[in-house]
């Protein structure tokens, strides 16, 4: 399927996954009122077998067929033990 990632530009880390560019226009609006305004980064033809970094490509696949949006947030802070000694 070819698809089309949009970054939020009013949270960081933040990206909306389109089936089509015209997508953007028919998000909830609860969800737009998240995003704020989109800029896209990303076009490309994705398909159940390929690696993301941060997603799983069958779950993202899966919501764009049901939805026509994947809504891909930050990763998790994790708070880290200080160094010994600190």
């Amino acid at each position: 399927m070819h698809c089309f990632v949009y970054a939020s530009k009013r949270k960081p880390e933040t990206y909306i996954w389109l089936d089509t560019p015209e997508r953007a226009e028919g998000l909830p609006d609860t969800l737009t009122a998240l995003l704020g305004e989109l800029r896209p980064v990303l076009e490309l033809d994705l398909d159940a077998g390929r690696t993301l970094p941060r997603e799983d490509a069958a779950n993202v696949l899966q919501n764009l067929q049901n939805q026509g949006w994947h809504l891909q947030l930050p990763p998790p802070q994790t708070v880290s033990e200080p160094p010994p000694g600190a």
